[in-house]
């Protein structure tokens, strides 16, 4: 009974994990849509698109799905998606920023209200908390595949704003229009990158206790949950000794 309860539990665990990056794709295949109906289906002339695929390549996203999408906004199939954003703060102030692409402006919103009513947060207006953030493209490496000289200096070269390195990894900064070109640079001399996308970085931080930090990323798994929600970001930071304990 022991194998068989392993056994369930394990295929528990798949099930979930599949479901999971199922939800992903498909988010990632939202977006690519979505930029493709805004520009032109090539990448090469739409920034936009562009960095969606990049950031769909990076999650391992097979080629299919991504021709699939741009092809769905080349003949004006599927929903008409719309580009939402709320800005808010979360338990204990903290500032959250909700990227989502929806079909139904009315339902997004009541849904992302309700996550954040549910942690003691609040909605606020739009410009509320994004002046504490900046828009940049972002291109994450493991530590293993350069030393934090040779990862700054290649960034340097390929036209990147910053290069922070850390024994978890190297994370360089770009502008929103160079994300493409630096990341295939950095492409050809460390091979892929884990990550590449646009995305909020905060440009002023606040550091929560443990109780607080258990409170928000519970949260953000609520609206990483939600259909309708593309992106997630705050300004908060966590010392290495809670975030052991909260992953524990």
């Amino acid at each position: 009974m022991a194998g068989h309860s392993q056994f369930k539990n394990i295929m528990h665990r798949k099930g979930a994990q599949d479901a999971k990056r199922s939800k992903m794709f498909s988010k990632l295949a939202r977006e690519i849509t979505v930029a493709a109906k805004m520009g032109l289906p090539d990448p090469t002339m739409n920034p936009r698109l562009r960095a969606a695929i990049l950031a769909a390549r990076a999650e391992n996203m097979p080629k299919d799905n991504i021709d699939r999408a741009i092809k769905k906004a080349a003949g004006g199939d599927g929903e008409n998606y719309e580009e939402v954003r709320y800005e808010g703060y979360g338990p204990a102030g903290i500032a959250v920023i909700v990227e989502g692409l929806t079909d139904n402006r009315n339902r997004t919103a009541s849904e992302v209200r309700s996550i954040f009513t549910k942690f003691g947060g609040n909605l606020g207006s739009t410009g509320s908390v994004s002046h504490m953030f900046s828009r940049v493209g972002q291109i994450n490496y493991k530590a293993s595949v350069a030393g934090a000289d040779a990862m700054l200096e290649a960034a340097i070269e390929a036209g990147a704003e910053d290069c922070v390195s850390t024994e978890d990894g190297h994370e360089v900064v770009t502008s929103v229009d160079d994300l493409g070109t630096v990341r295939d640079a950095l492409e050809e001399k460390f091979g892929g990158a884990d990550g590449a996308k646009l995305v909020f970085k905060p440009s002023v931080s606040a550091a929560v206790d443990e109780e607080t930090a258990r409170s928000l990323l519970k949260m953000i798994d609520y609206l990483d949950d939600n259909d309708d929600v593309q992106n997630v970001y705050t300004n908060f930071e966590v010392s290495d000794e809670i975030m052991a304990k909260l992953s524990a």
